[in-house]
């Protein structure tokens, strides 16, 4: 009977860890910015946005990117278990032209852990 206790005490245990591990071990969906640092006025400059995950399948995936440019939302990509993104890592590109200083924010959000936070890039123009 006492084995039996101390099983059973066993058993919650591990589940109870087991529980809350992907909390300290999950990976937030971030998104890295490469762009040029400076533009010619009037230039066309692409943007990248690399975009990192751990998952990518029908349960854990990233499920929306933003892209913002002077505080002004510019592109959104949504996604879901039936629309997946094409990788767990992946990237998006965008043109703008360069007309004054441009001030990139960008961020990636995890269906299950979030986000890592804004990424962000300035571009000065000259």
């Amino acid at each position: 009977m006492k084995r039996r206790r101390q099983c059973w005490i066993g058993i919650v245990s591990l589940i109870c860890f087991l529980l809350s591990a992907p909390m300290a071990w999950a990976n937030k969906a971030s998104v890295e910015i490469e762009a040029p640092n400076q533009a010619p006025k009037g230039s066309e400059v692409v943007i990248k946005l690399h975009v990192k995950h751990s998952a990518d399948n029908f349960f854990h995936h990233v499920d929306w990117v933003v892209a913002k440019v002077n505080g002004k939302e510019i592109d959104r990509w949504e996604y879901s278990a039936f629309d997946l993104p094409k990788a767990a890592d992946f990237t998006k590109e965008i043109k703008l032209t360069a007309d004054k200083d441009l001030e990139i924010e960008a961020q990636a959000n995890c269906n299950i852990h979030g986000s890592a936070g804004v990424s962000k890039h300035i571009i000065f123009v000259k």
